[in-house]
């Protein structure tokens, strides 16, 4: 081994060692900040108590803003899913002129007409729809943002399938329906577990549009709670911060250790390899 090859390895550890230590302090400090009695900006030994998750406790609206997160996220989860695996298999198997570019239009169209920039026109929807301040109104805005990607991500997973599978049962007397339920969507459970948890986070995660289309404090979830943890000045309330944070990121960590283990990289497309 030369000496150029000996220093090029060293830098190369030390390159991933910093940005390992770059991603991993935040996690570190999101795992001690909520059991330390003072808890800062930086990493350090905790001072340990659980007095963070009594006053979190105390709060009349921290842990029922999760409640409403699940509402939001779960039907937003199976709002997508559901009409994803519809769409996603009409455009795999039958064929419709334009069919492509009908899919990568409302792709190019979903990645740059954002939440952020659709605002005005979404709550200007939902206002004359008289769904501000209805949950119904959040979800079905994170499921037109959401359905473009979620088709064209499962459509792959459709078209990796064999069709001798669908032949097979047709032959049997099997209708489309039935053959999408109990043939395809078997088959594709991997790219329905994909886009489930895909859909979760992202509405788990959101801000923007859960904190204008909603008004009641009873109904806002842990995104937007999360921002009454501010004081009028900027001020952080770091002890309900970090508390409600661990609290707030378990069911996603949950729900992707779950789907890992279950499905893991054990599939390519939809079929079993």
């Amino acid at each position: 081994m030369t000496p150029r090859t000996v220093l090029r390895r060293l830098a190369l550890t030390a390159f991933l060692s910093i940005a390992t230590a770059f991603w991993a302090l935040p996690l570190l400090w999101l795992v001690t900040a909520p059991f330390d009695r003072r808890p800062g900006l930086t990493v350090s030994w905790p001072d340990w108590t659980l007095e963070n998750f009594q006053r979190l406790a105390e709060n009349p609206y921290a842990f029922s803003s999760l409640k409403n997160s699940v509402i939001l996220a779960g039907g937003s989860m199976i709002g997508v899913t559901i009409l994803a695996a519809l769409a996603a298999y009409s455009l795999s198997r039958v064929r419709i002129p334009g069919r492509n570019a009908l899919l990568y239009g409302l792709l190019l169209l979903s990645s740059i007409v954002t939440g952020t920039a659709a605002m005005v026109p979404i709550f200007q929807l939902m206002f004359s729809l008289n769904l501000i301040d209805d949950r119904s109104g959040v979800i079905l805005v994170f499921i037109g943002g959401l359905l473009p990607a979620a088709i064209f991500i499962l459509k792959d997973f459709m078209d990796a399938t064999p069709k001798s599978y669908e032949e097979s049962a047709r032959v049997f007397g099997a209708s489309s329906m039935q053959v999408l339920r109990h043939v395809m969507l078997p088959i594709v459970r991997p790219g329905l577990a994909t886009i489930a948890v895909w859909t979760l986070v992202n509405v788990w995660s959101d801000f923007l549009i859960s904190y204008i289309l909603l008004r009641d404090p009873a109904k806002i979830p842990a995104g937007v709670v999360m921002y009454t943890f501010y004081s009028e000045g900027g001020q952080a309330n770091l002890p309900l911060i970090s508390a409600f944070s661990l609290v707030y990121a378990l069911p996603v960590v949950a729900l992707y250790l779950f789907v890992n283990r279950r499905y893991g990289f054990r599939f390519h497309g939809g079929i079993k390899s």
